[in-house]
C-alpha cells in the first residue's frame, strides 16, 4: 500500500493519471509521489504532507457540496438538455421551492418555478427547463432555491453542441481532393518584404486554384515577439491574436490617401532596406517587422484622422471590431504597447521581467498606461483589425476562386509563458509546470516544450471561455483548421518547471466538453476539422476524433510496419495524408540525410559514430520507400534509387492513391527544398530554426520542371476543376 494514500486519492481527483505507456518499447512508467506533489502545486494545492493533502481533499469535497449547480454543462444536440441536475444537501421531509431563469443565446427569456414536498435521502434533484428543447449555442441559467427559509442562487451556463464537426463530406462530398500546404512565412516572393504574407497567400490561393486544389493549408498565424530566437509559430504570445508579419501593406486601403506612406515605401532607403530583405536566404524577423512598421505608424495616423470615431464605412467596421474584441482585445494591445515601452531589448521579452506594478492588466498602473499611450495602444488594436479584415477578403477569393475549402488554419497547442495570454489570463494557466512529451523513439530523453499548460479545472470555472474565444479566432475565414497535439483536449504531459521531461506525468483534460465546443463553432463556421494525432497518442484516439467528425493525420513517414512503409491502399480512410511535417525533412533532405548533417552539428548528434548508425538507417529507409513505390508502380522496377527529380512526383502518386479523403502537398517538396524549416530540440544558438525561405520564388512555380513533374502525377479524381464541374472558378 502507498506511503500517501491521500496525496494519490487527490492526484486522481484533480485528474493526474498514475501511469502512462512510453518510449521506444511501449513500456508502462509509473507517476512518482514527488511529480503528483509538484503538479498539484502547479494546480493551487499544497500536498507537500500527507496532512496537507487530507486537508486539501476535505476542502474539495466542501467545495463541490455547496455547489448548487455546475457551473458549466456541454450536451449534444438530442442529449439530455432539457434537464437541469440541482445538488442539495438531503434533509427529511422538507419541502424545496425554486425557480429557474433562462436566457437563451438568440434572446430568449423564459422562467419555471415549482415545489418539491420532500427531498429525502436524495442528494439531486432534475428540474425541468423552460421552454422547447435548447438548439446548439450557448445559454444561461439562473436558478433559485429556498429551503426552511433560505434562499440560495446559482447560475450555470449551458452549452448544447451538435454531433459532429462540419465534416470533409460537407465540403467536397464523397470525393478525394487534395491541397498545398506552406510554411507561410518561408514563402519567397518578388512583392513580398523579405518574408511570405497575406500577400503570398493570396497568389498562392490563385496558383492552387489554377491546379485543382481544394485548399492551402499554412502554419499558425499567431503573434509573435519577432525578435531574436522568440519566432516559432508554435510558441506564440498569444493563440488568440494574429503577428503583424503577416499583414500585406499594399493592401491596407490608406495606402492610396497617405502620401507620406507611399513617400516611406518608395524612398531610396526603403528599397535598399527591401532588395536586401528580399535577396536573402533567411528571415531577419526584426528588420521585416520594422520595415513595415515604419509604414504602418503612418498609415494608422492617416486612419486616425479619416476613419476612427468616423460615420465612415470603414470608421463603423472598426467600432464594431473593438466592441467584439472587447476587453481581450484591449488587454493584447496593451501588452504590446507596454512590451516595447519596458522591454525594447530582445534579451528576455515578457512580462515576468517588467515592474510589478505592470504585472496584471487590472492594475493602476497598466489603466494610467493606457491612458498615457493611447495611441500606441490603439495602434495594436488597429493592426489587428487590418489583418483580420485582410483574412476576411481573403475568403472572398476564396469563394470566387472556386475553392470549396479555402485557407487551412493551424492552432498551436500552446502559448508562451511571458506572452500577452498568460498576462491576460493569469488564473488559467498553472504556474510551475511545462508542457511537453514523454520519451518515446522520436525523442528518447522526451520533449519540454517550455510553455505552461492551461489548468483543466480553472478552464472549466471560468465556463470555457478562453477556449471558445481561442476557436472563433482560429476558425475566422478559414474552411479548415488543423488542431495541433490533439490529444491535449483528452490529456497533456506536465513536467515540473525543474525537472526533466522523463519525469512528468500525464493530467486529464474534459475532452467531451472541448470537443463538444469545438463541433460547435466548427458547425458555426462550417470549417472541417483536421487533429494532428502522431506520436505517443492512447489507444482508440483515431476512433474517438472520427466520432466527432474530425480527420486524423497521416504521415508517410511514419506509416510503417517492420521495416516496409505500408501499401497505399492500407492508409486510413478518416484522415488527411501528408509525406512529412514541418518537424520533419522535406523529401528532398530525407534523401540526402540532410537533416542529420545538421542535427550533428548542431551536437544533437553526439559523436560520427552515431551519424554513421543513423545514416545506414537512413539510407535502408530510403530504400524501404524505393521498394514501396516500385511496388506501387510509381517508379521502374529497374530504378536502384532514389534522386531528386523521381521522389517527389512519385510520392505525390503514392499519396493520391490512398483512400485518404485530402492529401496536402508540401511546398518544400514540390520545388526539392533540402533543409528543414525546424530542428526540434536544437536551439537557436547551433540552428537558426523557422527562418530558411524557400530558394524558388512563387511567382517561378508554373514554369518549376520541378513543381510541374510532382503536379502531373495527382489524378483527375483529385482536382476539383475536373472532378467537380459544377463549383465555378
Amino acid at each position: 500500500m502507498s506511503a500517501r494514500p491521500h496525496l494519490r486519492e487527490l492526484a486522481d481527483r484533480m485528474g493526474i493519471l498514475p501511469s502512462y505507456r512510453a518510449g521506444p518499447d511501449d513500456e508502462e512508467r509509473q507517476t512518482s509521489d514527488a511529480t503528483r506533489v509538484r503538479l498539484l502545486e502547479a494546480m493551487g494545492m499544497d500536498a507537500a504532507t500527507e496532512a496537507a493533502a487530507a486537508e486539501a481533499l476535505r476542502a474539495l469535497a466542501a467545495r463541490e457540496q455547496s455547489r448548487l449547480v455546475e457551473p458549466v454543462v456541454v450536451v449534444t444536440r438530442g442529449g439530455d438538455s432539457g434537464k437541469l441536475a440541482l445538488r442539495l444537501p438531503p434533509e427529511d421531509e422538507t419541502p424545496v421551492e425554486w425557480s429557474l431563469e433562462l436566457q437563451s443565446e438568440d434572446g430568449r427569456h423564459e422562467r419555471a418555478e415549482g415545489r418539491v414536498a420532500s427531498v429525502g435521502h436524495r442528494a439531486a434533484l432534475r428540474l425541468p427547463i423552460p421552454g422547447a428543447s435548447l438548439g446548439p449555442g450557448y445559454h444561461s441559467l439562473r436558478v433559485a432555491v429556498e429551503r426552511r427559509g433560505r434562499c440560495q442562487e446559482a447560475q450555470q451556463m449551458r452549452i448544447v453542441a451538435p454531433r459532429r464537426c462540419t465534416t470533409v463530406e460537407d465540403k467536397i462530398g464523397a470525393g478525394r481532393a487534395y491541397g498545398l500546404w506552406a510554411n507561410l512565412y518561408s514563402v519567397r516572393s518578388t512583392r513580398g518584404w523579405g518574408a511570405g504574407d497575406l500577400g503570398a497567400l493570396r497568389a498562392l490561393l490563385q496558383f492552387a486554384s489554377e491546379e485543382g486544389a481544394a485548399f492551402v493549408g499554412v502554419n499558425p498565424l499567431h503573434a509573435l515577439w519577432n525578435r531574436a530566437e522568440h519566432i516559432s509559430p508554435y510558441a506564440p504570445i498569444s493563440r488568440l491574436h494574429r503577428s503583424l508579419l503577416y499583414l500585406e501593406i499594399e493592401a491596407v486601403p490608406e495606402l492610396s490617401s497617405c502620401s507620406a506612406a507611399r513617400e516611406r515605401a518608395g524612398s531610396p532607403e526603403q528599397a535598399r532596406i527591401l532588395e536586401r530583405l528580399r535577396a536573402a536566404s533567411e528571415i531577419d524577423y526584426e528588420q521585416v517587422v520594422a520595415a513595415k512598421r515604419a509604414v504602418l505608424e503612418l498609415l494608422h495616423e492617416t486612419f486616425a484622422a479619416e476613419h476612427r470615431g468616423a460615420d465612415t464605412p470603414r470608421g463603423r467596421d472598426y467600432q464594431r471590431y473593438l466592441e467584439q474584441g472587447g476587453r481581450t482585445l484591449r488587454d493584447f494591445a496593451s501588452f504590446l504597447a507596454l512590451a516595447e515601452h519596458l522591454s525594447p531589448a530582445p534579451q528576455e521579452p515578457g512580462w515576468r521581467s517588467w515592474p510589478a506594478q505592470y504585472q496584471s492588466p487590472d492594475s493602476a498602473a497598466v489603466h494610467r498606461f493606457r491612458e498615457e499611450h493611447g495611441e500606441s495602444v490603439d495602434f495594436h488594436c488597429w493592426v489587428q483589425f487590418e489583418l483580420d479584415r485582410q483574412l476576411r477578403e481573403m475568403a472572398g477569393v476564396v469563394h470566387n476562386l472556386g475553392l470549396p475549402i479555402g485557407i487551412y488554419g493551424d492552432l498551436a497547442i500552446g502559448s508562451s509563458t511571458g506572452g500577452s495570454d498568460t498576462w491576460a489570463f493569469p488564473d488559467l494557466f498553472a504556474e510551475g509546470a511545462e508542457v511537453g512529451a514523454p520519451p518515446d523513439e522520436f525523442a528518447p530523453a522526451g520533449q519540454n516544450w517550455g510553455f505552461p499548460p492551461l489548468d483543466p479545472h480553472r478552464l472549466r470555472a471560468q465556463s470555457y471561455r478562453y477556449w471558445t474565444e481561442l476557436l472563433r479566432s482560429a476558425f475566422a475565414h478559414a474552411g479548415a483548421l488543423r488542431i495541433d497535439h490533439v490529444m491535449g483536449l483528452f490529456r497533456l504531459y506536465w513536467i515540473p518547471g525543474d525537472r526533466a521531461a522523463t519525469e512528468g506525468a500525464y493530467v486529464r483534460y474534459p475532452a467531451r466538453d472541448l470537443l463538444g465546443i469545438l463541433a460547435l463553432e466548427s458547425r458555426r463556421s462550417g470549417a472541417l476539422v483536421v487533429g494532428e494525432d502522431l506520436g505517443t497518442v492512447p489507444r482508440g484516439l483515431a476512433a474517438q476524433l472520427a466520432s466527432w467528425g474530425i480527420l486524423s493525420s497521416r504521415v508517410l513517414y511514419f506509416e510503417r510496419r517492420g521495416g516496409s512503409f505500408r501499401p497505399s491502399k492500407h492508409y486510413s480512410r478518416r484522415s488527411l495524408v501528408t509525406a512529412n511535417t514541418h518537424d520533419l525533412a522535406p523529401l528532398a533532405g530525407f534523401l540526402s540525410g540532410r537533416d542529420l548533417l545538421l542535427q550533428r552539428r548542431a551536437r544533437r548528434i553526439a559523436s560520427d559514430e552515431e551519424l554513421a548508425l543513423l545514416q545506414g538507417r537512413r539510407d535502408r529507409d530510403c530504400a524501404a520507400l524505393r521498394r514501396r513505390l516500385v511496388r506501387e508502380g510509381l517508379l521502374p522496377r529497374g530504378a536502384s534509387r532514389l534522386d531528386q527529380g523521381q521522389i517527389a512526383p512519385a510520392v505525390t502518386g503514392f499519396l493520391c492513391r490512398t483512400p485518404a479523403p485530402l492529401v496536402g502537398l508540401s511546398l518544400d517538396d514540390l520545388v526539392g527544398e533540402t533543409e528543414p524549416v525546424n530542428l526540434p530540440g536544437v536551439d537557436a544558438e547551433h540552428h537558426r530554426s523557422w527562418t530558411r525561405r524557400m530558394r524558388v520564388s512563387l511567382g517561378e512555380f508554373p514554369r518549376n520542371p520541378l513543381v510541374r513533374a510532382s503536379l502531373r502525377a495527382i489524378p483527375a479524381e483529385r482536382r476539383i476543376g475536373e472532378r467537380h464541374p459544377a463549383i465555378t472558378r
